[in-house]
């Protein structure tokens, strides 16, 4: 079929879909272990593995010199973790700083997490070393096909079309690391952009929003905010970072669907502190779910169990930040930062331009007025709205896992999808609800890419890496040399 409609193959082993984080972790993994690069090909729409990450982490309000949500071992540029994020600030600031803060971490000072900077540095010099761009195809991916023959087919389309409208890459195996499917809005909230076409004054924090913040300096103005998570809290430092600097009279409205009101959840051992809305948790997930009890506990359990456990850790928060606990205060004291619980019924414009929210509270359906809405309610659409994810749900055998991402083993090889001696792997956001949970983390993806590592190594395609792999790796890693 491929042959009659005239599409060009091209050999290779191995071949990653997506380009972006969780293909470079796993890439790195395989350079590390001994693959060479013409064995691997990246198909992917972006040009290095970090542009739409450092893209969402800006929209986001979290430019370069400010400071992800990440462990200061959590290094994708380094599976070592050795030096750590603490250790080379402290080590290039000339500082004793970073590491009193791990030191004392999280009772007597916050979380220590490194700057965005710092990580993309990381990420470039390390792209450098394994001849990433090497591997690097671009094109937009169309759909991965069982062979009947075994292995698969990944069908690109080139950016130029040319020589050809298609490619088609045939391997044995196929790693699937697409990212988040796409945006997800509220229903409410995206009836108003349709029908009002009103993508000014109502943003979800997920795209380039500058512009309301530019507005705000050169005019006063009132600022819904929609959200609990950390995105929502880094928007609301930014409103009020601004307020501060520029000395502005913005008034910031923040709607929770969720109030807490304090500390909350199954008690004792798996209880999350909160507070003034706001749910707190140092990272994404209990840290034992990359290395202790819990990712121990999730390996074993299997369907309804699974998802059960999921809701108990999961569910939205931020991390505590004594910073912006302070500006909340004054905000509070001052009347220029109030907070509301509830639902939003309805959306319209005013007259007079301003957005009117109807809200419905524990007291009853009330409106807010304001000049810009701000969403920060998700980020992620379902997988189906994927492409690729779709037409592998679809065509190839592919499941979903209890909440609804795709079903993957504990090796991440995507369960019912096997063709021959082929294998898919996926690994990061789309895999959300299998055996390990912190899969969409810095150390999560590093912690599937282990694992894809171990099973392609079983499979031959790629030395394991043992003790004196990895003391010699990180040697050549610390002077900078290939693998």
């Amino acid at each position: 079929m491929v042959a009659a409609a005239g599409i060009p193959i091209v050999d290779v082993p191995l071949v990653s879909v997506g380009g972006g984080m969780g293909s470079f972790v796993t890439v790195d993994y395989l350079r590390i272990a001994g693959a060479t690069t013409d064995r691997i090909r990246v198909l992917s729409d972006i040009d290095y593995p970090w542009q739409t990450y450092e893209y969402l982490t800006r929209v986001s309000q979290i430019p370069r010199p400010e400071r992800i949500r990440s462990d200061s071992a959590s290094r994708p540029d380094n599976i070592w973790g050795f030096p750590s994020y603490a250790l080379a600030e402290a080590i290039h600031d000339r500082s004793l700083k970073p590491l009193r803060q791990v030191l004392v971490e999280p009772i007597w000072a916050d979380y220590y997490t490194p700057r965005a900077g710092q990580v993309f540095t990381g990420l470039e010099r390390e792209t450098k070393r394994i001849s990433y761009p090497d591997m690097l195809v671009k094109g937009q991916v169309r759909m991965v096909r069982r062979r009947k023959g075994g292995g698969y087919f990944t069908i690109l389309t080139p950016p130029d079309a040319k020589p050809a409208r298609r490619v088609a890459y045939r391997s044995q195996f196929v790693h699937l690391a697409v990212g988040y499917p796409g945006l997800k809005f509220l229903p409410e909230l995206q009836a108003f952009r349709t029908e009002n076409q009103a993508f000014y004054h109502v943003v979800s924090a997920y795209e380039d929003h500058e512009h309301v913040y530019d507005r705000l300096r050169a005019k006063q103005g009132v600022v819904l905010i929609r959200g609990g998570g950390i995105v929502a809290s880094r928007v609301l430092q930014r409103l009020m970072d601004d307020r501060a600097k520029y000395n502005l009279s913005t008034e910031i409205v923040h709607l929770f669907r969720t109030y807490i009101s304090g500390s909350h959840g199954p008690g004792p051992w798996m209880r999350r502190k909160g507070g003034n809305g706001w749910a707190y948790q140092g990272f994404n997930y209990p840290k034992s779910v990359w290395g202790g009890q819990l990712k121990a506990k999730m390996r074993r359990l299997e369907g309804d169990q699974r998802a059960t456990e999921y809701k108990l850790m999961g569910g939205t928060n931020t991390p505590y930040r004594r910073r912006w606990q302070q500006q909340m205060n004054e905000g509070r004291a001052g009347g220029w930062y109030r907070v509301l619980a509830g639902t939003v019924e309805q959306m319209k414009v005013r007259e007079d331009g301003m957005v009117i929210s109807q809200v419905k509270t524990s007291q009853g359906l009330g409106e807010v007025a304001a000049d810009f809405v701000i969403d920060c309610t998700g980020l992620e659409a379902d997988i189906s709205e994927h492409r690729v994810l779709a037409d592998l749900l679809e065509h190839s055998g592919a499941g979903r896992n209890p909440v609804g991402r795709l079903d993957v083993e504990r090796t991440f090889e995507l369960r019912g999808a096997g063709s021959g001696t082929g294998v898919i792997y996926a690994s990061g956001a789309t895999t959300l609800g299998g055996y390990f949970p912190g899969v969409d983390t810095f150390l999560g993806l590093q912690i599937a890419a282990q694992e894809i590592t171990d099973d392609l190594a079983r499979r031959g395609f790629c030395p394991k890496i043992g003790p004196g792999r990895s003391v010699s790796q990180w040697l050549r890693w610390a002077r900078n040399q290939r693998p």
